[in-house]
């Protein structure tokens, strides 16, 4: 069963709930697994001591794992994070007409995937921003730690999964660029989308992402897609009617007719991408909507680590 079937739909705008059963099921898995030392830096607990005072023990770990450990806390922001969001159309495929029940589509998965992250930060006393683009930049918030700040960005990310506008168009390299001149020096850039790009340039998209790394920023970009449909295109064999969400351009096909094609090209332009995100040392992560969350706070916590190194 999928995180998301434990839910009702109407559920799913509480990200703060969802956020944390994610990530406390996370930490949970952590400590049963035999990497202590690795889930006991990431959960920000260590093993209780006899003598020392009980109150900063951490009771719902307890009862999960039948272990006792005590909450760490940090003084100090040590982290700036800024999470980056896709919003153009394209970004909300699949809809409801090719699936039956809930439908969790590129866009749902990246708002709960940057939540979870942000809950995170937060209870690592990092300071986290957030930004939003289709063709434009349409939020942009710099690095802060407070609980109002993290409720002021869940409500953002609510506002966005409430709607689905078609025709919106993507121009990520125009705002990636205005979001490397705004943010904190050093910072790590998390990068959730689809990298479908209406001017359909790499060259003008990775320049933006070099522009990211020219001024010290780490960059991760999570590589949003569905990965049984837009990249094994596992369509049934009987026509379809194909339309673009970014311009609405249709046409109509039988789906095994253009299947080899399509996997050929799709694979091709990913095999780019990754060919040139290795080439300018931003890490890469391919982030399939129906894999859950492990890794991509996995990769979260091996970066945070490399950083502190």
């Amino acid at each position: 069963m999928g995180f998301f079937d434990q839910f009702p739909v109407q559920a799913y705008n509480h990200l703060d709930l969802l956020a944390n059963q994610v990530v406390e099921g996370f930490i949970i898995g952590l400590h049963k697994s035999p990497f202590h030392g690795f889930s006991v830096e990431f959960a920000e607990h260590r093993l209780y001591n006899q003598g020392e005072s009980t109150k900063e023990i951490d009771w719902k770990v307890y009862a999960r794992t039948d272990k006792l450990f005590s909450k760490k806390f940090e003084e100090e922001t040590n982290l700036r994070c800024q999470l980056v969001i896709d919003s153009s159309s394209s970004m909300y495929f699949p809809d409801e007409k090719l699936k039956t029940g809930f439908v969790l589509n590129k866009l749902k998965f990246s708002a709960l995937g940057a939540a979870c992250l942000m809950n995170v930060l937060r209870r690592q006393r990092d300071a986290y921003g957030l930004s939003v683009f289709d063709d434009e930049l349409r939020i942009h918030t710099h690095e802060k730690s407070s609980t109002s700040h993290y409720q002021l960005l869940l409500s953002y990310l609510d506002k966005y999964l409430n709607q689905s506008e078609v025709n919106k168009r993507t121009s990520a390299a125009t705002a990636l660029h205005q979001i490397a001149d705004q943010i904190h020096k050093r910072s790590l850039v998390i990068i959730f989308s689809d990298m479908f790009d209406q001017s359909n340039d790499l060259d003008s998209l990775f320049a933006a992402l070099q522009h990211l790394k020219y001024n010290k920023h780490e960059v991760i970009l999570f590589h949003t897609l569905d990965k049984k449909l837009e990249l094994d295109f596992e369509f049934e064999n009987k026509p379809y009617q194909f339309v673009d969400m970014e311009t609405g351009e249709q046409i109509r096909v039988q789906a095994h007719q253009i299947r080899e094609q399509y996997v050929h090209k799709i694979s091709e332009y990913h095999q780019e991408i990754k060919s040139r995100c290795l080439q300018y040392r931003i890490d890469y992560h391919e982030a399939d909507i129906n894999a859950g969350y492990d890794y991509i706070l996995q990769s979260f916590f091996v970066k945070r680590r490399k950083m502190n190194i």
